[in-house]
């Protein structure tokens, strides 16, 4: 599988927060998980554009607010992402 077929696989998950706090399966984008130095296509979520880039997003928020208000990780989001990832192969 190529990191871009990944990407899109990703993102056809839904928003996995919404999906964790019972708003359904919004539409998604992928986040990049752990930015810096080690920043990778393969170290992704699906994030819908409020939870990605919104007031009440990572982005918006900053990881730290981000952490507290939701009660996850990056590596919870990605860890959240895997499993959901693993169902679908399983259907």
């Amino acid at each position: 599988m190529t990191r871009r077929a990944h990407m899109g696989r990703v993102a056809e998950l839904g928003c996995i927060l919404c999906q964790h706090i019972g708003l359904g399966n919004s539409p998604a984008e992928v986040h990049h998980l752990f930015d810096g130095s080690e920043r990778s296509d393969w170290l992704i979520a699906p994030l819908c554009p409020e939870h990605h880039r919104g007031p009440t997003g990572f982005h918006g928020l900053g990881e730290r607010a981000f952490n507290t208000r939701y009660k996850l990780t990056e590596t919870t989001l990605l860890a959240m992402t895997l499993e959901a990832l693993a169902k679908g192969l399983s259907k």
